[in-house]
């Protein structure tokens, strides 16, 4: 398996996770077990993003095409 597959493995892996913490936190009655899944959470989004700019930079992940200010004002419109 070589670097980049690799790098987008691990990627998937977290954005999953995050889905997963984020349900838990949403249903946790305990305060202090909530807390805890959030700091999990934020440190999962920290090194997230730092792998990301790292896969970025050598070319291994292109995200996708800026959306144009008409997509976006159609969006808002739909969500208001």
């Amino acid at each position: 398996m070589d670097e980049k597959t690799m790098v987008n493995d691990i990627l998937d892996g977290v954005k999953s996770s995050l889905t997963t913490y984020q349900g838990v936190i949403t249903e946790a009655e305990n305060m202090q077990l909530r807390q805890t899944i959030q700091q999990i959470r934020n440190n999962d989004e920290s090194f997230q993003y730092e792998l990301f700019k790292i896969a970025q930079a050598k070319g291994y992940y292109k995200p996708a095409a800026q959306a144009t200010p008409t997509e976006i004002q159609t969006v808002k419109t739909e969500l208001q």
